[in-house]
């Protein structure tokens, strides 16, 4: 079952107690739909689809939500996403945020920019809009020596 975007981003904010950027915020939802999809066969986590950026992975409307705070921590502009019930997409988050909460923007960037990885197949240097398919978010995934 996919969640909204902004619940699961509300989730990982407030899991930082707010001291996320949108850098990482960004990176960590999207290491945590990488495992979604591959522990899920394939489900998303969230609707919608990530696109190849400059500087990584990139939901766009949870972007555009949180571009007002550049590269500080993200506030709450998550009032109106409602809260996520117990269930496996809040524990991925949840897992996502202990083992990468503390990683800093460059591991994180480095996590997301794997060489033949999903993004780099995708990234064209200074565009947007660049779709990254989930079909290749998951085979990025089972790469790693992951079990689909």
């Amino acid at each position: 079952m996919t969640v909204p975007v902004l619940s699961a981003a509300r989730r990982l904010a407030e899991r930082s107690g707010w001291s996320l950027s949108n850098l990482e915020l960004q990176k960590i939802l999207y290491l945590a739909h990488m495992f979604y999809l591959g522990r899920h066969g394939g489900e998303p986590l969230v609707p919608g689809y990530f696109e190849a950026w400059d500087y990584g992975p990139v939901h766009p409307s949870l972007y555009h939500r949180a571009k007002i705070f550049g590269s500080d921590p993200v506030g709450n502009v998550f009032h109106e996403a409602p809260e996520l019930p117990a269930g496996p997409e809040r524990e991925i988050l949840d897992e996502a945020y202990d083992s990468l909460g503390k990683a800093g923007p460059g591991r994180l960037v480095n996590a997301t920019h794997r060489r033949g990885g999903a993004w780099d197949t995708h990234y064209v240097p200074g565009e947007r809009h660049c779709i990254i398919p989930n079909a290749d978010i998951l085979r990025e995934y089972q790469g790693l020596g992951n079990a689909a």
